[in-house]
């Protein structure tokens, strides 16, 4: 059975606050806690990119599982906001690692749900032999999307997770992960601009389509809310286990009341759910891992513990992950 070896987790240094916010927008600390529960969240510097920020989290994973960048056999990036187009952003990793020549890959497009699904194609990755697989969620939001809007604009921020992952044992055991699409809802949460079907070009620019994020906030709220609990529900099902088991569920950080409405439906307190989506918003495909790697160095979950992972992106992906710790 595939473990995690290792944790590892970064966030840029600049703090932007809703206050930052109110001097440049027509929004409030007020509008935006009561929206989203977000106090603060994490800008990338001016010379930092998605590589920067996932090299920060892949050193920490792997010093922590107590490996050198030789002893990997893999790796697998999930993001919406790569350092280019083409290469992927795993190649640059593996290059700036300096690691041997291993298969790389991303995975893009599954929005915040990126990182459980590249758990789970990473974990049945060690299930065929694979020794150590570099599993990595980053995102630098903020350098594509636009900052005049409102609506959108407040709720992101960067940074970066990552776990090691090897033969057991380990820190935690994956005991499975399910995960689901549907691509009807495509577009109720898009960045359709820089594809084939809208190329980056006068017209977009003029449009000001290259950086406009769709989204429709009540229903991204009605499936995120449905989709994570459900996901939840048949990991345990499928593991089996139940929910009384588990010592803490670790959702995506989206906004505070998508959270808490995911618990109310799974109907557990709130000290059992991990929160920080007040200090860093929202990462996309780095928000699990990143709040994996907290949750651990503050001694929420330790020996013994049964972790629920769950997420729910654009796609629309969900998915959900069971750790036996």
């Amino acid at each position: 059975m595939a473990a995690i070896l290792g944790f590892g987790g970064y966030v840029p240094e600049r703090i932007v606050t809703n206050d930052d916010w109110a001097t440049r927008l027509d929004t409030s600390d007020e509008w935006i806690t009561q929206r989203a529960g977000i106090k603060r969240r994490r800008f990338a510097a001016e010379d930092q990119a998605t590589l920067d920020l996932a090299l920060e989290a892949s050193r920490k994973a792997l010093a922590d599982a107590g490996l050198e960048p030789a002893d990997l056999d893999e790796i697998v990036l999930a993001t919406d906001t790569p350092e280019y187009l083409t290469p992927d952003t795993a190649a640059l990793v593996q290059h700036s690692l300096g690691c041997r020549n291993i298969p790389t890959y991303d995975l893009g497009g599954s929005g915040c749900a990126g990182f459980i699904q590249a758990l789970d194609v990473a974990a049945s990755r060690v299930a065929t032999g694979v020794r150590h697989i570099l599993v990595i969620g980053v995102e630098v939001i903020t350098r594509l999307i636009s900052l005049e809007d409102r609506t959108t604009a407040v709720l992101f921020g960067d940074g970066a997770g990552a776990v090691v992952l090897g033969h057991g044992p380990g820190r935690a055991e994956v005991l499975g992960a399910v995960s689901g699409t549907d691509g009807s809802a495509a577009g109720i949460l898009t960045l359709a601009a820089g594809g084939t079907r809208n190329p980056f070009n006068e017209r977009t620019l003029a449009n000001g389509d290259f950086n406009r994020l769709v989204m429709d906030g009540k229903k991204v709220f009605t499936e995120a809310v449905k989709r994570m609990s459900e996901a939840s529900m048949q990991v345990l099902e499928k593991v089996g286990r139940s929910l009384s088991e588990v010592k803490l569920v670790i959702p995506h950080q989206a906004n505070r009341r998508i959270i808490d409405a995911v618990a109310h439906r799974l109907g557990i307190a709130e000290d059992r759910v991990y929160v920080n989506v007040h200090e860093y918003g929202n990462i996309g495909s780095a928000t699990v891992p990143f709040a994996l790697w907290e949750a651990v160095g503050a001694g929420r979950v330790g020996a013994g513990d049964l972790v629920v992972l769950t997420a729910f992106g654009a796609g629309f992906h969900w998915g959900a992950a069971a750790l036996q710790f």
